[in-house]
């Protein structure tokens, strides 16, 4: 898929709670054909020792609007500055990256399992794959009420199960805790996760004990986007890869997991 550099003009910073923060940026060109799980990386100047692009996978993509939108987690310099942007700034970014989902068929229940910003991707996927909202269940995990973001624009999409460590918000533990994932992951003909390693190497092993298709999108360093710095390297059973142009998206019997 041919990979393109565009100055995006901001429309919207909006922040959905004290670090994440969600943007939406127009295109200066019609978008081309976005798929799930995919990325796009963005130069963000102004920013002592903050000098390679920074990956952020699709959030939303609007084609009446052209339009992308991201969600922003503040972790450090690049993060921060990007939460400070105003309406009418423009950045540089280069899109689309990487590989996406695999789409599921149209009589699949699936289940998408989300921790933290690794919920991006799977929204998007809620939203593209044409399924009854019966058909998907999505189950997202964080500390507390006061890091999970709003979803009520997702709710035509899939079925919201949640999660906090503290139990202010929904079940009180981990994702892979949650009864829809511990007693009844069998009722799934496939799994996509996104999240910090630990809950995806969690949701893969159940996955792979279950013989249930599932997909990882990993958060490898992705600085450049076309395997040329190797910041992203992963081991697989075809050798080392990088993730930026191999993934982020990977079926889980091909990482050495």
């Amino acid at each position: 898929m041919k990979k393109t550099v565009s100055n995006f003009t901001v429309i919207e910073n909006t922040p959905l709670n004290l670090t994440n923060f969600f943007i939406r940026l127009e295109a200066p060109e019609p978008l081309p054909k976005i798929i799930p799980g995919q990325f796009l990386n963005i130069e963000i100047d102004g920013v002592k020792d903050v000098f390679l692009r920074r990956p952020f996978s699709f959030f939303d993509v609007d084609y009446t609007e052209n339009t992308v939108s991201i969600l922003v987690k503040i972790l450090g310099k690049g993060s921060k500055k990007l939460s400070e942007l105003h309406v009418g700034e423009q950045l540089s970014i280069v899109f689309p990256l990487g590989k996406g989902f695999s789409l599921p068929c149209k009589n699949d229940k699936i289940l998408l399992v989300g921790g933290g910003s690794g919920i991006a991707p799977l929204l998007f996927l809620a939203k593209s794959v044409g399924l009854a909202a019966s058909d998907v269940q999505i189950l997202i995990g964080a500390r507390s009420i006061n890091d999970h973001i709003p979803v009520d624009r997702y709710h035509n999409f899939g079925n919201f199960n949640f999660a906090t460590e503290d139990g202010t918000l929904g079940f009180k533990g981990l994702v892979t805790q949650h009864p829809l994932f511990s007693k009844k992951l069998n009722d799934f003909d496939k799994i996509y996760t996104c999240g910090p390693n630990p809950m995806m190497k969690a949701v893969a092993k159940e996955a792979t004990i279950k013989g249930i298709f599932c997909e990882v999108s990993l958060e490898n360093l992705m600085a450049c986007g076309f395997g040329v710095c190797l910041c992203c390297i992963e081991p697989t059973n075809k050798g080392n890869l990088c993730v930026c142009t191999e993934g982020p998206v990977f079926n889980i019997n091909s990482l050495k997991w």
